[in-house]
């Protein structure tokens, strides 16, 4: 076996020999039931890890990572973990969370190539191409870089809230809210973006379905 792989297993087995001693019988709990309270769509960035830095604990939080927190119309895994969250789990909670200092923000402030993963981020150059007017007030480089990653968590609870599996679930009397926070690495804190949707009058009328 190979040692990294090894070492891996064998801090699994400590963890969950305490986990079940801290919380006697939560693994045969854990093993037959799924209600998370919460989706979370955040950043693959291994330094914003959604259970840990929101205290909560295995089995309280449904969980999608891209490059950059992305939701796009035509990607169909964010979209399939939104209907099964929305419809099957009856998350009542949605939460996009971004963080600054972003390497996929950044990336899409270049103009350099990175790879396959540029298609990926173009939808970020839009966001900032949209708000030019913004950025000529910033006084840095890391200040542009900020704003942008905070605009592009606001454009994401946009893109959320404009699919038909968050509408119709509006449409149906559901209860469901949608979130922008982001996280400052530095610090470990969250800040709320005050964007919270939680009903289809909230959003652009182009974009909404009709009942």
């Amino acid at each position: 076996m190979n040692k990294k792989i090894k070492q891996l297993i064998e801090s699994n087995r400590k963890w969950a020999a305490q986990f079940e001693k801290d919380n006697p019988g939560i693994f045969d709990k854990l093993s037959k039931q799924q209600k998370p309270e919460f989706l979370w769509i955040g950043c693959s960035d291994s330094r914003v890890p959604a259970n840990t830095i929101v205290g909560l604990q295995p089995g309280e939080v449904f969980v999608h990572r891209n490059v950059a927190n992305l939701v796009n119309h035509s990607d169909l895994n964010a979209l399939s973990v939104i209907e099964y969250a929305v419809r099957v789990l009856k998350v009542r909670d949605i939460i996009l969370c971004g963080h600054y200092g972003c390497g996929g923000v950044q990336a899409a402030l270049e103009r350099s190539e990175h790879g396959i993963v540029d298609n990926w981020l173009r939808v970020i150059k839009d966001t900032y191409r949209n708000n030019a007017k913004h950025f000529h007030e910033m006084e840095s480089d890391t200040d542009e870089l900020n704003l942008l990653c905070e605009l592009n968590v606001i454009e994401q609870v946009r893109n959320i809230c404009h699919t038909s599996i968050v509408q119709n679930a509006w449409i149906n009397g559901e209860k469901l809210s949608v979130h922008g926070v982001i996280y400052g690495v530095e610090d470990g804190l969250l800040k709320d973006l005050d964007v919270t949707t939680s009903s289809i009058e909230q959003i652009e009328t182009i974009y909404q379905l009709q009942s």
